[in-house]
């Protein structure tokens, strides 16, 4: 007859293992109902992203005040072929003219203001929406925004 022996320090082992892998798979069920920046609008073909002008401000060593704008998020990501439906809201910054590089598309996100740009790409690859006031950090940017079309 064979018996099997376990230390004291292999049974503690085994408890923490089990305890790390309940405690992952919790975690993992309860991201599940988390709540996505990119939804879905009515309509299951058309992917909506939300987007906002945002500042960032400060004051250097030497008193002078340093600014810049972004779009927040400054990265998105979207479908080949996709239906997209970007609604920015003018948050900072009075005016933001912009473009999206290997496009036609133009626009003004204006303070206050909600701008709606409907698109679809049909390339894959890297595009930039490109803000014609802050294009550089002369200009209190870049405020580049990076569209990512898998």
């Amino acid at each position: 007859m064979k018996f099997l022996v376990l230390k004291k320090s292999s049974i503690i082992a085994i408890f923490f293992t089990i305890l790390i892998i309940s405690i992952g798979s919790i975690w993992a069920y309860k991201t599940q109902h988390s709540y996505p920046t990119v939804s879905l609008g009515g309509s299951t073909d058309v992917q909506t992203i939300e987007l906002v002008t945002g500042e960032f401000k400060t004051k250097g060593a030497d008193g002078k005040e340093i600014e810049a704008y972004r779009w927040d998020p400054g990265t998105i990501v979207v479908e080949k072929d996709t239906r997209v439906q970007l609604r920015i809201h003018g948050v900072n910054g009075e005016a933001h003219p912009f473009y999206i590089e290997g496009t036609d598309i133009k626009g003004t996100v204006k303070k206050g203001e909600e701008t709606v740009v409907n698109v679809t790409f049909d390339k894959e690859g890297t595009y930039r929406l490109i803000c014609e006031t802050h294009k550089t950090m002369e200009n209190n940017g870049p405020m580049i925004g990076y569209i990512i079309v898998d």
